[in-house]
């Protein structure tokens, strides 16, 4: 018996979009032996008509996304406009009228996931998101999937191609910040406006859906801490380089020992340059996953671009599809856990703070009382001299972020310490 196509209807038609629908017309036969029935592209919403798409039927173009949603014919809706509103009540209308959907919208899902996630529970279809974290990377699903019976501990990752190019380049070249993000919009690794990504705001809301897969835990953008690149100094670099590190902007998530919480935090970081992350670089990302029983897995490719994304619609497409024609849904988002949400105080990590202070007798020794006063173990440090003046860089073991802050707040009182130049945490060490 001959099986009606699955309708799919795609909402946005920029170059994601444009791929998507290459690819389901060029790779149709496939599509169809893989799934067991053909995929009919029967509407393409846009913002502008008269743009041209090659490679998408003219008919099927419409500016009236709302009306495309309404239809009670759709199987399978298509999601990459972006942004919050109007995309949130088309989602949710296409869902109510019966169509499972494939998105790549991290904003939304970071901020009101858990709207769209009881719309498709209450209306008994998918919704599947592999490509709103790290473009073509196979990561949620093993995250939702692979790992069902196991136990994730930790998510450290490099999720923002565009911060990994400036810093990589920094780190290589020894430029300054603002010479390689200008570099990196003129190769358009950068936009004109870089400020999601640069500030971390991007990483963050990708952190938060890992955050929420992997903990079984309600957490949204407001929950992460979030700090970006933009303060990172040549001299940052160097000095990490010279103690066998590299920085890297990480989205960190993990789970406190005895359940205590969550922490969800998004930060420039010293890595060890033997660690996996160390060596991604450019515009690639890759996630590092800790869990109980499994230990360390990492998921490494292209985490951008129209291309790498589409493929990962795609197989969203592929999988929600058969899901339909065999008339079930596929394993959806719990909260089951319901850990608490801890700020970035709860958090524990070591730091390289790096101190200028007065070149007299008496100084290291005040300094270390200190960070003992304040329940802070220093591992290593290291001393230059320059005039009256010293570089103190002061390398300490795992403390939470309250002891770190308290400190800072103690060193800032001594006369003896002229400035703190910068503070970075340093993660992948042994044991943390």
């Amino acid at each position: 018996m001959t099986q009606r196509p699955l309708r799919v209807a795609l909402l946005g038609a920029g170059n994601v979009g444009l791929e998507v629908a290459r690819l389901l017309t060029e790779s149709a036969g496939d599509l169809r032996a893989r799934i067991g029935a053909p995929l009919e592209l029967v509407a393409v919403a846009v913002r502008d008509a008269a743009k041209p798409r090659p490679g998408i039927d003219p008919s099927l173009i419409t500016t009236d996304p709302a009306a495309v949603v309404a239809r009670t014919d759709l199987d399978i809706v298509v999601e990459v406009l972006g942004g919050i509103e109007p995309t949130r009540t088309l989602l949710l209308t296409a869902m109510a009228n019966g169509a499972s959907v494939v998105t790549a919208n991290k904003a939304l899902l970071a901020q009101d996931g858990s709207t769209l996630f009881e719309a498709a529970e209450r209306a008994g279809v998918d919704l599947y998101y592999e490509a709103s974290v790290a473009g073509a990377i196979p990561l949620l699903r093993p995250i939702r999937e692979s790992l069902a019976g196991d136990r994730i501990t930790r998510v450290l990752g490099i999720v923002n191609g565009t911060t990994n190019y400036i810093l990589t380049k920094m780190d290589e070249d020894g430029a300054e910040y603002a010479d390689v993000l200008r570099e990196a919009q003129a190769l358009g690794y950068a936009e004109a406006d870089p400020t999601a990504d640069v500030e971390g705001h991007d990483a963050a809301a990708k952190a938060a859906i890992l955050a929420s897969l992997a903990f079984h835990t309600r957490v949204t953008l407001d929950d992460v801490a979030c700090e970006g690149i933009s303060r990172v100094t040549a001299e940052d670099i160097r000095a990490a380089h010279d103690m066998g590190f590299v920085i890297k902007l990480l989205a960190i998530a993990e789970r406190l020992p005895d359940d205590e919480g969550v922490v969800v935090r998004v930060h420039p970081a010293m890595l060890p340059r033997e660690h996996p992350l160390a060596s991604v670089r450019l515009a690639f990302n890759a996630v590092f996953v800790e869990a109980e029983a499994a230990g360390q897995v990492m998921f490494y490719g292209r985490g951008a671009g129209g291309a790498p994304t589409a493929s990962s619609i795609l197989g969203d497409v592929v999988t929600v599809a058969r899901n339909r024609l065999a008339g079930h849904r596929g394993p959806g988002h719990t909260t089951y856990a319901d850990l608490p949400v801890l700020g970035i105080g709860a958090a524990h990590t070591s730091y390289s703070i790096n101190l200028r202070v007065a070149d007299e007798p008496g100084v290291l020794a005040a300094i270390a009382t200190v960070f003992a006063d304040a329940g802070v173990s220093i591992q290593v440090v290291r001393q230059d001299g320059s005039g009256d003046d010293a570089h103190l860089l002061v390398r300490t073991h795992k403390a939470t972020e309250a002891a770190l802050a308290d400190t800072l707040g103690r060193l800032r009182t001594l006369a003896a310490v002229r400035e703190v130049v910068g503070v970075m945490r340093v993660e992948g060490e042994a044991g943390n």
